[in-house]
């Protein structure tokens, strides 16, 4: 019963900062804009302002007081919301991770530059393929990825394997691999031998996130199918010399931040040793 009335404090808590926004946009960002140019681009801007700017704003300050208290099972997006699973494992260094993820296929997403942007939202509006499209940030160890991959599902722009890692140190015992905290040691990419932790999903389309009316991809459900294709893929190359799985979790699911879906996990992480 405190755990349900604790739930719904929390959600009060997030809603006020929205409510305050939306009363902010109607009241005084609209008007200003709809005295001076048409409606419908008034309107434009004003979803801009709100759901790029005032809204990630207010999110992000209440997430400096409501922290979620969770081992990094998934990753999460800069306002602290759950996103992808944490899936996949791969140990080796830098540019090994990048030759292993080259020949089986798969391209470096392109930095998020605003030309890159400007790019990737055309090759959406004209459906044109970008096979190297910049990905949005997500974060683990409270950092956003440190590389990125994808691989063109079809001819649309709106689908694609894609897969996030983050750099972490080498578990240097079974003890410490199965050990909870281990996700906590972590530093830059170097050219040492290190652990790639990963988030494999695959994007099927498009939608608006629920909590900030923000358009983004839509991912697959099933994320353990998406990680198994990426390691099928690396079990036919000569650099992977071991693959091994570990459970991280019972399964579990989690409510994708786009609307109307959701993702689930087996709480399995499969490690490839380059």
């Amino acid at each position: 019963m405190l755990r349900f009335f604790g739930r719904q404090i929390k959600r009060l808590v997030v809603l006020l900062p929205a409510i305050v926004v939306a009363y902010i946009a109607v009241h005084d960002i609209y008007p200003i804009f709809e005295h001076h140019i048409p409606d419908v681009p008034a309107f434009f801007i004003t979803y801009v302002a709100v759901a790029y700017l005032l809204l990630p704003f207010a999110l992000r300050i209440i997430r400096i007081v409501i922290k979620p208290r969770h081992i990094p099972l998934y990753c999460t997006t800069p306002d602290g919301f759950a996103c992808d699973p944490i899936n996949i494992g791969i140990v080796g260094t830098y540019d090994q991770l990048i030759l292993v993820m080259h020949q089986a296929g798969w391209h470096q997403a392109d930095s998020r530059s605003p030309r890159n942007l400007f790019r990737m939202a055309s090759s959406i509006l004209l459906r044109q393929p970008y096979p190297t499209a910049p990905f949005s940030s997500l974060y683990l160890f409270g950092r956003k990825q440190d590389v990125g991959f994808q691989l063109p599902d079809g001819h649309s722009p709106h689908r694609r394997h894609h897969i996030r890692f983050w750099a972490a140190s080498y578990p240097t015992s079974k003890s410490h691999e199965e050990h909870a905290y281990f996700w906590q040691r972590h530093y830059s990419p170097s050219g040492e031998r290190l652990f790639w932790v990963g988030a494999a999903s695959r994007d099927i389309g498009l939608g608006l996130i629920r909590h900030n009316a923000q358009i983004s991809h839509r991912v697959h459900h099933d994320t353990d199918a998406e990680r198994d294709f990426l390691v099928s893929q690396l079990r036919r190359l000569k650099e992977v010399k071991h693959v091994y799985s570990k459970n991280i979790a019972l399964p579990y699911k989690i409510r994708n931040r786009v609307l109307k879906s959701h993702l689930q996990a087996d709480g399995k992480i499969v490690i490839c040793q380059l």
